[in-house]
């Protein structure tokens, strides 16, 4: 299992625990385990297996990350972060 890093890292609020960056397929697993609020919808399922497939090698790391944004987007805590010039 090797951890894949996002070209482009995701923003997402986590309750109190604030604003938190998500750089690679590992740390969206974990957030997605340990972090994530208690409304599971159905993008988070495919997030969680996008993720664990791209950490086994059977996906690419930007299908696992389009599918951690759709899940942020669905669970309502996505964080549009607008790029610096």
């Amino acid at each position: 299992m090797s951890e894949k890093r996002f070209s482009v890292p995701v923003a997402v609020r986590l309750g109190i625990a604030g604003q938190r960056m998500i750089y690679s397929t590992w740390e969206a697993v974990e957030c997605l385990k340990i972090h994530w609020p208690r409304n599971h919808g159905p993008k988070y399922r495919k997030a969680l297996q996008s993720c664990m497939d791209a950490l086994d090698g059977w996906k690419p790391a930007h299908k696992a990350r389009r599918a951690f944004v759709d899940a942020a987007r669905e669970a309502g805590i996505f964080l549009e972060v607008k790029p610096q010039h």
